[in-house]
């Protein structure tokens, strides 16, 4: 049994961390520090029309997520955003929950920041973690199927074209890796049925 464990302590040390930089107060060169670190970390878009509750805008910030190999305690990581002057991390219970929050995908009420723009450093794929989630996978099929009725699309080729110029981050995606059989499908389907 680990010591914390032992005390009644629960173990304070975690992989994923995150925490906010302030560009008004951070070094200039802090995207350069972190990478000096041969660490995987991601960062969000600057959040500059993030507001208050009472509707006031917050300081322009980004947010930033860093994952280790093995664990790292508090003081640890505290050392690396001292080092940039930012405020205390933060352990994160999620990586994948932390970076759709980086865009506010889930947060409707929030405004909404662009996916794209959020950045993985050390090799990080962040297209795997912002892949569609199962309901979202299937509101794209049924917007790819109106899509093709709508358009008199006869032809997988036409939709990927399509998909590969307008709709990259989720119908594109999904075309790739799991949906282009059932499309394809409709699209046979829907020609066979204006022909039969």
């Amino acid at each position: 049994m680990s010591k914390n464990k032992m005390n009644g302590r629960k173990d304070e040390r975690a992989r994923l961390w995150t925490f906010v930089v302030y560009p008004e107060s951070t070094p200039e060169n802090w995207r350069e520090i972190m990478d000096e670190l041969h660490i995987q970390w991601i960062e969000s878009p600057l959040h500059e029309f993030d507001t208050n509750a009472d509707g006031e805008v917050k300081k322009s910030h980004i947010h930033v997520v860093i994952t280790f190999v093995g664990n790292k305690s508090f003081e640890q990581v505290e050392e690396i955003t001292k080092s940039l002057n930012a405020p205390i991390p933060q352990k994160v219970a999620s990586l994948t929950g932390v970076v759709r929050y980086m865009a506010h995908m889930d947060n409707p009420e929030k405004h909404q920041y662009n996916p794209k723009d959020i950045k993985g450093h050390g090799g990080i794929d962040v297209a795997k973690l912002l892949k569609p989630t199962s309901a979202s996978r299937y509101e794209c099929i049924r917007e790819m199927m109106a899509y093709i009725r709508t358009n008199g699309i006869t032809e997988i080729s036409d939709l990927l074209d399509y998909a590969g110029q307008e709709r990259m981050d989720d119908w594109f995606i999904l075309l790739c890796d799991n949906s282009a059989y059932i499309i394809g499908e409709y699209i046979k389907s829907c020609r066979h049925k204006k022909g039969g």
